[in-house]
């Protein structure tokens, strides 16, 4: 089931996609006005039943996109998570070890930017890098899951784009800075659930930059795998239901080719990942 946040006019809502229309379930369930609400409760068990029951409203193309989980508590990101991103680091002559523990830092939710929506170069920098990456969806809250639990807390899959400002990503040890600004963290289209997804160790990911591939590789790349990033983020937080974690970029980016590139307005940016979609955004300079 794919499930997904969106506009009706000025009314956000959030809702299933079959074939190419839309269930409107914020409207049949105004219990759960929001998607991470719903993914949260007793009736996300349910979820089939419930579509089910509704007849779809809505054209897929005639709703305007929204962030997955436009305002979760929490977007976590792991930091060269893939095994052949953190070889081209090395490469490139940066000084990285993998370490014992899951590197990571928090992503605010106004960086955020829906499916086709601009993402948006800003006025200080060129320098400005793609990262293509799967994104878990926690449904079920909980402190101090093991690993052996750890699948039991996720609702879902989604795309990210964890988009990055290279040189501000480079004023401090800590990389906050660069990963942001506003209109930089495209997540999308929606969030497939993983009865749909099949093992999410070995899915596909690709990234396009204008149609040319620029990153593929696939999740079995992982150095810290999706249960582990669970137990370690739960052990510091509070994970709750709609918190997203953006497991990680792998080879391919931008900043570690001779000579660099980067994104530029009238570029699109892909990403697409086996069994999940294609999230797409054009870049524009900020206003």
């Amino acid at each position: 089931m794919k499930l997904l946040s969106f506009l009706d006019g000025n009314r956000e809502s959030w809702g299933a996609v079959v074939e190419n229309r839309v269930v409107d379930l914020g409207h049949s369930l105004p219990q759960y006005p929001t998607l991470a609400d719903f993914l949260g409760s007793d009736d996300y068990a349910k979820r089939e039943a419930i579509v089910a029951g509704h007849k779809p409203t809505l054209a897929l193309s005639d709703v305007k996109y929204l962030p997955v989980i436009p305002r979760p508590e929490k977007i976590v990101c792991a930091v060269r998570n893939y095994l052949d991103h953190h070889n081209e680091a090395v490469a490139f002559g940066m000084k990285r070890e993998i370490s014992e523990f899951p590197p990571i830092f928090l992503r605010v939710w106004r960086s955020q930017v829906a499916h086709n929506a601009p993402v948006i170069r800003p006025k200080v920098s060129d320098n400005f890098d793609w990262e293509g990456e799967l994104a878990v969806v926690i449904g079920k809250g909980a402190r101090h899951i093991s690993q052996a639990d750890a699948w039991n807390h996720v609702a879902g899959y989604s795309i990210y784009n964890d988009v990055s400002v290279r040189d501000w990503q480079r004023h401090a040890q800590q990389i906050a800075s660069g990963k942001n600004f506003v209109g930089t963290g495209p997540f999308g289209p929606w969030l497939v659930t993983p009865d749909e997804i099949g093992d999410p160790t070995k899915l596909k990911l690709e990234t396009r930059v204008n149609g040319a591939t620029v990153q593929s590789s696939d999740t079995s790349m992982l150095i810290f795998s999706i249960p582990r990033l669970i137990e370690y983020c739960s052990t510091i937080f509070d994970l709750v239901p709609g918190d997203v974690i953006a497991t990680g970029t792998p080879a391919g980016v931008g900043f570690t080719r001779k000579p660099p590139i980067f994104l530029k307005p009238g570029d699109v940016v892909e990403v697409e990942i086996e069994n999940i979609g294609v999230l797409s955004n054009p870049v524009v300079d900020e206003a």
